[in-house]
């Protein structure tokens, strides 16, 4: 349904530092590095971080977060480990999710720029 996702970011060099751990995390490549915008995926560049003028201030009360797929638990635990050494701010460690169903395994973290970021797996 999604193509991509383009995301505005004040500072590339540290949205670099903390999507490179993050997404490696994960089993994703940054696939793009182009002079104002970074961009990552597994076999097409999907989510792009772009310096922007003015980028959306995050706001925790908005319901806006981005969810990214694991292929497991130990990769969700090595998101959030990688979230908070790479500049995030731990916003739920890793676990069992039973509100959202029996299995769903996620963590969260905001990223240096506020935003609210997630991974998930239902295993």
């Amino acid at each position: 349904m999604i193509d991509h996702l383009s995301v505005g970011i004040a500072n590339l060099d540290r949205t670099r530092t903390f999507y490179d751990a993050v997404m490696g995390a994960l089993g994703y490549a940054r696939l793009r590095d182009v002079e104002d915008a970074v961009a990552y995926g597994r076999d097409e560049p999907v989510l792009w971080l772009v310096l922007a003028p003015h980028p959306v201030q995050p706001d925790p009360e908005s319901g806006l977060h981005l969810c990214f797929k694991a292929d497991d638990r130990a990769s969700i635990d090595a998101f959030h480990r990688a979230a908070l050494a790479a500049g995030g701010t731990d916003n739920g460690p890793p676990g069992l999710r039973p509100q959202y169903s029996a299995n769903y395994y996620a963590a969260f973290a905001i990223d240096p720029d506020g935003y609210r970021v997630e991974a998930v797996c239902y295993i």
